[in-house]
């Protein structure tokens, strides 16, 4: 890339690429090039930071973009393994193979696709890192190559005709399928998959998974990492985190969360609590009441409360100012002078839309109502407001 082309990127960089794209950029400028690069760095500005200010970097098309872990995530994984060799089946943009591979002293860059093979080498180079970039299919590189210390996989969520898929068993490539290869070469294998897999489901397409980890990046659950090790046959141990935040990470099995008692409360109480997505997504509800001096509102409800604070509580805390039984008249009582409210549904008959209707109430920030059920089936608003952020 030419110093005019970078300079053209420096000065648009927060520019609108289609707009941009419709003006004449100065003699010598790498046009095409040029709107990949802003577009890419605009995209990833937030996602992955580090390479996104770093003006010698190269990146693909927006599609390669999307299922690329953010910096956070590549982080937390590359802090989970170790060892001499690492190979990255499915190496794409390389973020994770970047991160994970400095826990290792030698890593081999898997990658189909001759554009991001090239660029890997690129951007790798101007990283400093000693990684091997091999073109070259996960079937085919496995065929081929030693044993290794650690795989890692993370599967394209895309069928040929570009559309979106969950399943592993749509994914490319089929990880139940090659799972067996897969802990031949490597004692330990770690499958990323997409948030909205169903985690149970996995666990029964997947062997000898020793650990989950639901991952949650500034309170949006972003991906699972299922870890998988060569002949263990013990209980899987769920983590839970959410990165960007300073809530501390959940470990527990489904074992302890099938064991724990349901403690419920009897009504609403001072503080109303909101565990964050990984935990939601990971179903670790009822332990929640045993780790922390909380108790929940329903069973169903996965919301819930305390008459003192409970500051280190891992989700969003509220201040319950009142609360009323759902009815007709709740708009001139507990709602009156209230026109904007942040409406939140759990285990309740209405949907926001509707409820947001029913209510003649506008989107807003400022008071935060949760439609909810209480043990008793009561079925109730709460109005709260935020006093801590995720």
């Amino acid at each position: 890339m030419n110093e005019t082309t970078k300079q053209f990127i420096r000065e648009n960089l927060n520019a609108d690429v289609p707009t941009l794209a419709l003006k004449k950029a100065p003699v010598g400028t790498d046009v095409s090039l040029a709107l990949r690069q802003i577009e890419a760095r605009q995209l990833l500005k937030k996602k992955v930071p580090s390479w996104s200010d770093n003006e010698e970097l190269l990146f693909p098309a927006h599609l390669s973009l999307e299922q690329c872990s953010s910096e956070a995530a590549a982080r937390h994984k590359a802090k989970m393994l170790h060892g001499i060799s690492l190979a990255d089946l499915t190496g794409g943009l390389g973020i994770d193979t970047y991160y994970i591979s400095q826990g290792f002293q030698q890593t081999d860059y898997v990658e189909q696709q001759v554009t991001l093979c090239d660029l890997a080498r690129h951007n790798f180079t101007i990283l400093n890192a000693q990684i091997n970039v091999l073109n070259a299919t996960a079937e085919d590189y496995l065929s081929q190559c030693g044993e290794k210390d650690c795989i890692f996989i993370d599967p394209a969520r895309r069928d040929a005709y570009g559309r979106k898929t969950v399943s592993i068993s749509d994914c490319t490539p089929d990880v139940a399928e090659l799972q067996v290869l897969l802990l031949q070469k490597a004692r330990t294998v770690m499958v990323k998959l997409s948030p909205m897999l169903d985690i149970s489901q996995a666990l029964e397409e997947l062997h000898h998974v020793k650990e989950v980890h639901v991952v949650a990046v500034a309170n949006e659950c972003k991906e699972l990492d299922f870890i998988l090790e060569r002949e263990f046959r013990g209980e899987t141990q769920f983590f839970c985190v959410n990165l960007l935040t300073e809530q501390p990470e959940l470990q527990f099995t489904m074992e302890e969360e099938r064991n724990c008692p349901v403690r419920l409360a009897e009504s609403v109480s001072k503080f109303l609590y909101e565990p964050h997505p990984a935990l939601m997504k990971a179903g670790c509800y009822k332990l929640l009441t045993e780790r922390y001096a909380v108790l929940k509102l329903h069973k169903n409800s996965n919301l819930y409360t305390s008459e003192h604070l409970v500051p280190d509580f891992p989700g969003r805390v509220f201040e319950v100012e009142s609360w009323a039984t759902y009815h007709k008249k709740v708009r001139q009582t507990l709602l009156s002078g209230v026109d904007k409210a942040s409406i939140a549904v759990r285990n309740f008959p209405l949907s926001v839309a509707e409820l947001r209707k029913s209510l003649k109430i506008n989107d807003g920030d400022e008071v935060y109502l949760f439609a909810t059920t209480l043990k008793g089936e009561q079925k109730v608003l709460i109005k709260t407001r935020k006093t801590a952020s995720f």
